[in-house]
């Protein structure tokens, strides 16, 4: 395997101290790390970890609770996504994961718009993703969009497949806006997985992976890795694999069995 990995040491790494996180996993061999949320993060302790560890900062995510297919809300989230993009300037970081939905704590859809029908949502989205392409090329900080499973961990979000996700982004055409697969979420929701990286290789910006079920290191669920990692690079992909995973045991387990 030659793509670059990431940790997600939101998940990974949690026997640490967060600021500790860096440099662990950099002495494991990842190349860059993610995370979740920077609202509650002090950003200058989190640079200088990284710089420390002579680590990159993959990304993290750029919306928080607001949600792209609420035409209410469009002038909140663009608002929200420039300060995630200055947030992501100071850090030095690569990218923003964005989101149909917004999501509360442990990752809960906070409004799944029951009132909205599916044309209104899908028409938001669209609406609200153009200028959110326009602010990535801007600033120079990509965005990633990412569809999330709806039958255990997200239940109520609209973005549920990879083809709603990669048309979209094709649609408005910035190479500053991809997606974010993640094989995990997508075993869920509509499994074929190599047929969908084959078939939407070039909107593919970020990928995740976590085993299926249970959301551990490869090897734990039904996934046949070796195969999703020879269909990424088959069709191009030269971005980074980011393990967004909880541990099955332990975080020294799972580096095991991504490495």
């Amino acid at each position: 395997m030659s793509l670059q990995t990431c940790a997600c040491i939101e998940c990974l790494y949690q026997e640490l101290p967060f600021l500790e996180r860096f440099q662990a996993a950099k002495e494991d061999g990842f190349d860059f790390v993610e995370f979740w949320s920077w609202t509650d993060k002090d950003l200058t302790a989190v640079k200088a970890a990284a710089q420390r560890a002579g680590i990159g900062i993959a990304g993290f995510n750029g919306d928080a609770e607001y949600s792209l297919i609420d035409p209410a809300q469009k002038s909140p989230y663009l608002s929200f996504l420039r300060r995630s993009i200055a947030a992501a300037q100071t850090l030095g970081a690569r990218s923003l994961t964005i989101h149909s939905n917004g999501l509360g704590e442990g990752g809960a859809v906070l409004n799944a718009y029951p009132e909205l029908s599916h044309t209104v949502k899908l028409c938001a989205m669209f609406d609200t993703l153009r200028d959110c392409a326009a602010l990535a090329e801007e600033s120079g900080i990509r965005l990633h969009l990412e569809a999330l499973n709806v039958s255990v961990d997200h239940p109520g979000n609209f973005l549920q497949t990879t083809q709603m996700a990669a048309e979209l982004t094709r649609l408005i055409g910035s190479p500053m806006l991809k997606i974010l697969y993640d094989a995990y979420h997508m075993q869920l929701n509509e499994g074929s997985l190599c047929c969908n990286i084959r078939t939407y290789a070039d909107q593919i910006g970020h990928v995740h992976i976590a085993d299926a079920p249970g959301r551990h290191e490869p090897g734990t669920g039904e996934i046949r890795f070796q195969t999703v990692y020879a269909c990424l690079e088959e069709s191009g992909y030269t971005g980074l694999l980011g393990y967004e995973l909880f541990p099955k045991t332990d975080t020294a387990a799972a580096v095991r069995a991504i490495f």
